[in-house]
């Protein structure tokens, strides 16, 4: 094969530890419903690290191409696919394969259809030069609009979806966010676009990625944000966002959140909880799932991006080649910087 057909890709080829290294991959051909995508900017995910220490609790599809967090130019469109053409400017949702006869998916609930695979584990990413693309899954991104920042959109998207449609805040609430990674961050940003007092609580270790979390108009809380719960009524806050994924956090929440709020959780986490569900029983609370997001949420973060509404620039540690994609890594696990972001080419 041609070395003009090989590109560098971040690939996880196997389920033990540290399974990732730099491969050269083929060209991907697409098929007639397809887009290939040159992929401009990548943002390195929390599971894009979770499946490099192999402490995930998902299936992946070994091996596989790194990366779900995209956008780029399209350079190739497929016989059937209407509505785009070479040279356009995309960013593609994570729901590289599903069911389009599903009950979900026919609701417009296609991510949570149970056949789903997403790039980056069940499919191909993009951690890479070129990636091919569902064109339904593709949004239209303005000029003005930065790949750099554009391809933050999914992660906007998770928070959009936690926050603002599968929880309920209004003006004045008290929201407290565990977890001051991305997608913690994000969406203690969106819960100030609802117009609601936020503090982002985190460890000592997180000192870094909470001087982030200030520059959204957050208080960021080290180790105990009990007592700023409690300040307007001593009850305790209207809503806590567990974006931390662990058994611990979720506790705290039980502790943290109001009689009557609601607690959203949209952080991962495999551990059993070995701990009692008792306060949420008698303190009438709502404990809520979000996962991933759809069509009209896109649009929407979109929208917000590109009028700066919401801006992404604070959380953008860095932008690095492929060739260095350990230190990218390294530097978002070691919390250094909130996101790293990977320039394929």
């Amino acid at each position: 094969m041609s070395t003009q057909n090989l590109a560098a890709a971040v690939v996880n080829f196997a389920p033990a530890k540290g399974s990732v290294e730099i491969r050269e991959v083929p060209k991907p051909t697409i098929g007639e419903n397809e887009v290939l995508l040159e992929v401009a900017n990548v943002g390195v995910c929390g599971s894009d690290l979770h499946q490099w220490t192999a402490d995930h609790s998902w299936p992946v599809n070994y091996p596989v191409i790194l990366g779900h967090e995209f956008g780029g130019n399209i350079v190739e469109v497929g016989t059937r696919v209407s509505g785009w053409k070479e040279g356009d400017r995309a960013v593609s949702e994570t729901a590289a394969l599903i069911n389009e006869r599903s009950p979900m998916s026919r609701a417009g609930d296609y991510h949570l259809d149970p056949d789903r695979k997403g790039f980056g584990y069940g499919v191909d990413g993009a951690m890479t030069r070129f990636v091919r693309v569902p064109s339904r899954c593709l949004h239209r991104i303005p000029d003005s609009l930065l790949f750099e920042e554009a391809c933050l959109t999914e992660p906007c998207s998770v928070a959009y979806h936690a926050v603002a449609v599968n929880s309920s805040v209004k003006p004045g609430d008290r929201v407290i966010v565990i977890g001051p990674g991305t997608i913690g961050i994000l969406c203690a940003a969106v819960a100030k676009l609802c117009g609601a007092e936020v503090a982002v609580v985190g460890l000592e270790a997180d000192r870094q990625r909470l001087s982030v979390a200030k520059k959204y108009g957050c208080n960021a809380l080290v180790g105990d944000a009990f007592g700023w719960s409690r300040e307007r009524d001593g009850l305790g806050a209207d809503l806590v966002v567990d974006a931390a994924g662990n058994s611990a956090t979720l506790y705290r929440a039980l502790d943290l959140v109001r009689p009557k709020g609601q607690i959203t959780k949209v952080g991962w986490g495999p551990q059993p909880m070995g701990f009692s569900l008792d306060q949420l029983v008698q303190k009438n609370v709502r404990l809520q799932g979000s996962f991933s997001h759809n069509w009209p949420i896109w649009e929407k973060v979109i929208s917000l991006l590109s009028s700066r509404l919401l801006d992404v620039r604070p959380i953008i540690g860095g932008v690095w080649p492929i060739g260095e994609w350990k230190s990218a890594f390294e530097k978002m696990s070691g919390g250094d910087v909130v996101k790293s972001i990977i320039k394929p080419f």
